[in-house]
């Protein structure tokens, strides 16, 4: 995803507003909620019922350069959805600057009837919205599925990135980044960063990242960061530039250490992780990345990849978010995205999209909330040759790093390795 506006767009905010007085609560009223009142859509102090949506359309918006993500909303979803509440969805695939700049403009327009109902949205993104006033909320209270199957405790589904959620966004699936690599070209696959220059030095030219701010490229290096340095250095530092070159410099001189080993000789980075995606495909390099966990198998099953393509995880973690959907403050169907929330977080829309052949998106219920039946749902998903075990996974899973900081490391890489 392009990423430079809402980058410009989030260091403005940073320059100008404290983090914690722009998580603060937005909804004052939020505990004079009544379930007598009527759904009033521009009053947030009212009570959302969930009855009476016969015909109701549920605009949504998100990225869509995921084939397999599109058809899941538009079948299975769109399916549940109109089954359980008489809802539509229109899904309309956008980049999240374009949904920023959308939901910005009709702000200062003064339009009480955005066109937006929920929108995908995480990380900065949702700093940036949250920060502007742009959201409604908090809402999670109020979907029946949030409160039967999330566990409210956990870090995963109350912090975003670094911030506060508070209620104005609701978990809609799990992401961890892997390493990917063919394991009929490599016997043992590297624990660490220094194993994996080891190998680089060992087969030079068959490895790579895309360039930053590539989102799988980035999160390589914010991988890196945190193997070398830990990322508990960095969970609470100030977004100042200097300060945080000067924490992780050592993970600078090891990319750059890295670096003439890489395909191309580190002269060139693929544009994108599509583009390294291909490249593993095509047996260019022999290893790849992904911030899916379950993206190996699917490819494995359209064979896009090779058989004997397999993952693998650093000995110390690495790092996994949760991504949300929001619902935008001037949204004139509340009721309904509240409704589509609690279609996304039933155990059978979570189950349907773990599967890697229909998208493979890591569920976010807690599996303690689920009854015999409800287990036995996940129990039947196929899970892929290629994708490791969820316990495996949980207990290599490393938060990510504060949003205000990850443009200010991009813009490190850029200057120090990608121009070195």
């Amino acid at each position: 995803m392009k990423r430079i506006a809402r980058f410009i767009a989030l260091s403005i905010i940073i320059l100008s507003v404290s983090i914690f007085t722009g998580c603060g609560n937005t909804n004052p009223n939020k505990n004079n909620l009544s379930a007598e009142n009527p759904v009033d859509s521009k009053s947030d102090d009212l009570n959302i019922k969930l009855d009476n949506l016969e015909g109701k359309t549920v605009n949504f918006y998100g990225w869509g350069g995921s084939q397999q993500t599109n058809s899941w909303i538009d079948g299975f979803l769109s399916d549940m959805a109109e089954e359980k509440y008489g809802i539509k969805i229109n899904r309309v695939g956008m980049d999240i600057d374009a949904i920023l700049n959308l939901m910005l403009g009709e702000k200062e327009a003064g339009k009480e009837d955005g066109s937006i109902d929920l929108v995908w949205i995480n990380g900065e993104n949702f700093f940036t919205a949250k920060n502007e006033d742009l959201l409604y909320g908090p809402f999670v209270e109020k979907v029946p599925n949030y409160e039967k199957y999330i566990d409210k405790k956990s870090m995963d589904n109350i912090i975003d990135f670094g911030y506060p959620i508070e209620g104005f966004e609701s978990p809609y699936g799990k992401a961890q980044f892997v390493f990917i690599y063919d394991s009929a070209v490599i016997d043992q696959e590297p624990k660490d960063h220094e194993e994996l220059l080891k190998w680089c030095k060992d087969n030079p030219g068959k490895f790579t990242y895309a360039a930053l701010p590539d989102f799988t490229g980035s999160a390589f290096v914010r991988n890196i960061i945190s193997d070398i340095i830990g990322y508990e250095k960095l969970m609470d530092i100030d977004p100042d530039e200097e300060e945080i070159k000067e924490i992780i410099k050592p993970a600078i001189d090891y990319l750059n250490e890295i670096k003439p080993y890489l395909w191309n000789e580190g002269r060139s980075y693929p544009a994108d992780n599509p583009t390294l995606s291909n490249m593993y495909a095509d047996g260019e390099i022999s290893m790849s990345m992904s911030y899916n966990p379950n993206e190996a198998s699917g490819k494995i099953e359209t064979g896009e990849f090779p058989d004997t393509t397999r993952t693998f995880l650093f000995e110390k973690g690495n790092i996994g978010n949760t991504h949300f959907v929001a619902i935008p403050k001037n949204s004139p169907n509340k009721a309904a995205a509240i409704a589509l929330v609690d279609c996304i977080l039933s155990p059978e829309a979570q189950a349907s999209k773990l599967d890697p052949t229909v998208w493979g998106d890591s569920p976010v219920i807690d599996f303690n909330k689920l009854n015999e039946e409800e287990k036995a749902i996940f129990d039947s998903v196929p899970i892929g040759k290629a994708t490791l075990s969820a316990e495996e996974l949980a207990s290599k899973r490393i938060p990510e790093l504060p949003a205000d900081i990850i443009p200010i490391i991009e813009k490190i890489w850029l200057e120090n390795v990608a121009n070195d």
